[in-house]
């Protein structure tokens, strides 16, 4: 099961993006002197796809390199197999559910007690599903069909820097909730932090996977993204906890994100892998994407120039015919001195800077860090409103479905799956299962809609636990996946807290020094004028 979600994997073939450039430079030059009479007009050139043709569904070869962890394998032999310490996993951890539904009459009737409840009961299990030496929160963990026992539990004791950086807000966030005391909330965060220490990494960044009972690297891989998503959490708890301040800023100190910028490209790298000492094949080139968050943070610690934030698409030209949309006016425009290609996508009545796969989680799960819609008023702000109104349409609408809420989520056939709102992406994921977590995402965008669609969900299906939501529903099977992922449920828990404590987590991230240097950006853009 994969710990964070990622954009799609895929091979892009096609022309150097500075050709490119130099194409629309001469074509916009060719027009200007035709019209001064000074050359002959000519046919309109068509701006070449930068991309090239779209090969989807190949996974980079070293993505598929195995790291062996050593000493867990030892620990397995030792006690009978992977199998046979599943007790003594569950038994590390700070607790495990006790009934595996909620009777939906019980969940309290008015909108903010509902909320209380989603945030008290998936805290409770973020919070359990933690190992109790070392503070790391493990990946997740999926139920039979029948049983909670921890022996017919596949139980994911390993986790992703991306659990850890959300992990470390939901406890900010917690403490604001007064579900932990501050001295709670400040040992949690030590034991985290002692943990970190002791974690092997390379130039400063942490590797993506390691195992939660010995500590081993179980990746090769240096993710830009998901180490984003770590220094996000360390800035929430330099801000809330002064205490920890010093240690949490040594952490983002010394994650120098140059490391991954290209500039040739003046795009970020998706990662690193230190087997064999070079770069993903691919960059983060769609801005409005879950990356977004890291090139703010990038930006904002002064690592990489603030023309890298222009040289991510808004739109792709209407030459890359694999695309799930049309562009409209995509031309040219200057923002802070710096050119950009504009325009929108369009469905139905509604316009749009697209994703790359139509999730809501690419659309709206920095939103649970940064407060687009005050800092950003005239791009991400009013664009992850939009996104979320096509999301709940497009459902309803289109798929026929009661409730709304496409994302990558766990599968109830077992594994994990890409979902989305085809027409919001460039590319594009295909509809499926509904996941809550993308449901709770939405209160930080449409927290009416959001509520009504939670509800339904809620009291409709039979996907609440004991630890809130589970983690996705099949509307055309009704079948569920009974597991608790530390990713969705920590992006559920933050977009419940953002509701009840009137966006107090956004506010403290906002008023540290990284981000005040990127506020002049993000109010500068206009995606629509």
């Amino acid at each position: 099961m994969k710990a964070a979600h990622a954009s799609p994997v895929v091979v892009l073939v096609g022309l150097d993006v500075r050709l490119v450039l130099g194409l629309v430079v001469g074509l916009v030059l060719g027009i200007v002197l035709a019209a001064c009479g000074r050359v002959a007009p000519q046919a309109p050139l068509v701006e070449p796809c930068a991309l090239g043709s779209l090969v989807p569904g190949v996974v980079e070869p070293d993505a598929k390199v195995v790291v062996v962890p050593v000493k867990k394998r030892a620990f397995e032999a030792a006690h009978g197999g992977p199998e046979a310490i599943r007790p003594l996993i569950a038994a590390r951890l700070r607790g495990w559910p006790r009934r595996r539904l909620v009777d939906a009459a019980h969940l309290p009737s008015t909108d903010r007690a509902f909320v209380e409840r989603l945030a008290r009961d998936t805290w409770r299990g973020l919070d359990a599903l933690v190992d109790r030496e070392h503070g790391l929160p493990i990946d997740h963990v999926r139920f039979g069909d029948a049983s909670l026992a921890p022996t017919d539990a596949e139980i994911g004791d390993y986790t992703n820097v991306t659990n850890v950086g959300l992990y470390l807000a939901a406890v900010a966030a917690a403490h604001d909730l007064g579900l932990v005391t501050r001295a709670q909330a400040i040992d949690r965060i030590t034991r985290i932090l002692d943990t970190l220490d002791r974690l092997e990494r390379h130039a400063g960044f942490f590797f993506n996977y390691y195992d939660t009972t010995t500590l081993e690297r179980t990746s090769n891989l240096l993710s830009f993204v998901d180490s984003a998503w770590l220094t996000a959490g360390l800035v929430v708890a330099r801000g809330a906890f002064p205490e920890l301040h010093a240690r949490a800023s040594r952490l983002i100190d010394e994650q120098d994100y140059a490391f991954f910028y290209d500039p040739s490209l003046g795009q970020m790298w998706h990662g690193y892998y230190v087997h064999r000492a070079a770069y993903s094949r691919y960059h983060y080139g769609i801005l409005y994407a879950e990356s977004r968050l890291g090139s703010l943070l990038a930006i904002g610690k002064d690592d990489v120039p603030e023309a890298h934030w222009f040289r991510m698409a808004r739109t792709l030209p209407a030459s890359c015919d694999w695309q799930a949309g049309t562009p409209h006016e995509r031309r040219p425009k200057t923002v802070l001195g710096y050119r950009v290609m504009g325009g929108w996508y369009e469905w139905e009545d509604r316009r749009f800077v697209p994703s790359w796969g139509g999730s809501m989680f690419e659309a709206l799960m920095p939103r649970l860090f940064v407060d687009e819609a005050r800092l950003a008023p005239g791009s991400l702000g009013p664009n992850g409103v939009i996104h979320t109104e096509v999301q709940r349409r497009f459902a309803r609408e289109r798929l026929g479905y009661p409730v709304w809420g496409l994302s990558p989520a766990a599968t109830p056939a077992g594994g994990y799956q890409e979902y989305g709102a085809r027409p919001l992406g460039v590319a594009g994921y295909g509809a499926g299962a509904i996941a809550p977590y993308a449901a709770a995402l939405a209160l930080v965008a449409t927290p009416d809609a959001a509520l009504e669609n939670l509800r339904a969900l809620a009291t409709r299906h039979r996907v609440y636990g004991d630890y809130g939501f589970y983690d996705a529903f099949e509307p055309a099977s009704g079948r569920v996946a009974y597991a608790y992922l530390a990713l969705d449920q920590g992006m559920t828990f933050l977009a419940a807290a953002d509701y009840l404590t009137d966006g107090a987590l956004r506010a403290r991230f906002a008023a540290d020094p990284i981000m005040e240097r990127v506020r002049p950006l993000l109010a500068a853009e206009q995606f629509f004028g």
